[in-house]
């Protein structure tokens, strides 16, 4: 299980605690980090869109919902899903056992290729975690 501090160098964070990694392909994954998984406690049903779909910055794309509350996901960057998550419709408590692998969520191709890089470093998201705190 992901511990509230962990927050990995080689990833880029959003202020709604996703997580994005640029992959060789230029394409993003995304995901919930592990602070946002731990406030949420057991993940029970995770909403994704359709591959396809497009999605806008900072708009929603999906929803998760744990034992204690539903939560909307949003985009990091505005670009085409071209990959969803689908083991986690059967086993959405991935997200809680391994946010930043097995519980991955989408794969966007951004409209910009840049834009990944305009998101939070790791030490940026550490330090929005101690102001709210």
């Amino acid at each position: 299980m992901a511990t509230n501090n962990e927050i990995p160098d080689n990833l880029h964070y959003t202020p709604d605690h996703e997580w994005a990694r640029l992959e060789n392909d230029g394409t993003l994954t995304v995901g919930i980090t592990a602070f946002a998984a731990s406030q949420l406690g057991d993940v029970v049903f995770v909403e994704l869109p359709p591959q396809g779909t497009r999605v806008a910055a900072k708009q929603p794309f999906g929803v998760v919902e744990s034992v204690k509350s539903v939560s909307d996901l949003f985009a990091p960057v505005s670009g085409q899903v071209t990959a969803i998550n689908a083991s986690l419709q059967d086993s959405p408590e991935q997200v809680n056992a391994d946010p930043y692998g097995q519980g991955w969520m989408i794969r966007i191709h951004p409209d910009d290729p840049q834009a990944g890089n305009a998101l939070l470093t790791a030490q940026a998201y550490g330090a929005l975690l101690k102001e709210h705190h």
